[in-house]
């Protein structure tokens, strides 16, 4: 064990590009003691061994090279956190329970035995994120000279939940993360920074990335050939469909002019309508739920604005339909795509969506006028949404 510890001290030393001299500086030791322990001739006091393993971020038992033990750790807090987690689908002010707190919790315990562990950092960033909505949601106002949503600022930036998010997104991205959960990091802490008033970092961080056109998704059908050239194709298409999905509920939802309007109504269902075209056989795996969502936003719009219960229903009905099979996916996995654009597409694996927790449907039909709350209950087809 000990002549391991000596060769892993020189191994993350060699790994950081630090020499001897740094290291000793930085543990208050000779540059000769650092020489000592990689050589073997002598080894570390137990008081510097927490030190040792912070300076390098690692814990401790990875320091001595107990990494098995240490992967196979981080790998059950990560499902014990994403068990309780992917349970929420939609997060509002007071929808979660009380096991998210206690996830919180665990995670930040996680963090501090792992320091540089970007997806414990993630998960805890992405709990806290969900809590900060559930304990105090987040606020905004109509700026009449716009037309659109604004933040709260003075409001949201109070959320101490989001606060500790935006500490740890940031401690994230400073850790060297995986470049998957670095994406995933920015494209949350962003929109984050905006809602607490942190609009300049947010610019900055935004402007630092990469231009969409030489973004992976564009660039690998052109580096690939046969079968993977037409994987990646597909895979370009429903990125760009799906964030073109994201920039035109948000940018509707943004302007109350366009979302009280049969024009923003007739924008969501362009948007359904090219998924249909994509997946003409109606098979849209992991899309469900997009498909879903977008024809619940259709459902508010007639029952707020445009008072046509017939419609309302023929949504309602759609939107059921997308989130019982995305629920079917999540529980059995999905066959082969087989829509000539898509069919190259892996399937979904069994658990790999977020799961539509048991009182989704009851969150969503509170928000119904009673009428078509009584509508839906009359047909037996939709008993679960009452259970």
């Amino acid at each position: 064990m000990h002549l391991n510890l000596g060769q892993k001290i020189k191994e993350l030393r060699r790994r950081d590009g630090r020499t001897q001299e740094t290291l000793a500086d930085a543990l208050g030791v000779t540059a000769q003691a650092v020489s000592r322990w990689e050589s073997g001739g002598s080894y570390p006091d137990m008081e510097i061994i927490p030190t040792l393993a912070n300076y390098f971020h690692i814990s401790i038992d990875e320091l001595f090279g107990y990494h098995d033990d240490r992967e196979e750790k981080i790998k059950n807090i990560l499902f014990e956190a994403n068990k309780v987690l992917s349970q929420y689908s939609h997060v509002h002010q007071g929808s979660l329970s009380k096991d998210v707190e206690e996830c919180i919790k665990n995670l930040r315990d996680a963090s501090e035995e792992f320091p540089n562990e970007s997806k414990i950092l993630l998960k805890l960033a992405q709990a806290l994120h969900m809590w900060g909505w559930n304990t105090y949601g987040a606020r905004g106002h109509t700026d009449d000279s716009l037309g659109m949503i604004e933040y709260d600022i003075e409001y949201n930036a109070q959320n101490i939940y989001w606060q500790e998010a935006i500490r740890v997104y940031e401690k994230l991205l400073k850790s060297n993360p995986l470049p998957e959960d670095r994406e995933i990091a920015i494209c949350q802490i962003v929109p984050l920074y905006c809602r607490m008033g942190e609009y300049e970092k947010a610019k900055t961080l935004a402007n630092d990335q990469s231009s969409i056109i030489i973004c992976k998704e564009l660039l690998l059908p052109m580096a690939t050939v046969g079968e993977e050239k037409l994987r990646y194709q597909s895979e370009r298409i429903m990125a760009l469909l799906s964030n073109l999905q994201f920039a035109i509920s948000e940018s509707v939802a943004l302007r109350p002019t366009v979302s009280s309007s049969e024009y923003g109504s007739q924008v969501l269902l362009s948007v359904i309508n090219v998924y249909e075209a994509i997946f003409a056989d109606g098979n849209f795996g992991r899309w469900h739920g997009n498909i879903g969502r977008l024809y619940f936003n259709l459902v508010a719009y007639e029952k707020e604005f445009g008072n046509n219960m017939e419609n309302a229903l023929i949504y309602f009905d759609k939107a059921f339909d997308h989130m019982k099979e995305s629920v079917r996916i999540y529980r059995e996995g999905n066959d082969h795509y087989s829509a000539p654009l898509v069919s190259a597409l892996p399937p979904v694996t069994k658990c790999e969506l977020a799961f539509v927790k048991g009182d989704f449907w009851k969150n969503e039909l509170r928000t119904y006028p009673k009428n078509l709350v009584d509508e839906i209950r009359k047909n037996p087809k939709y008993a679960e949404c009452f259970e």
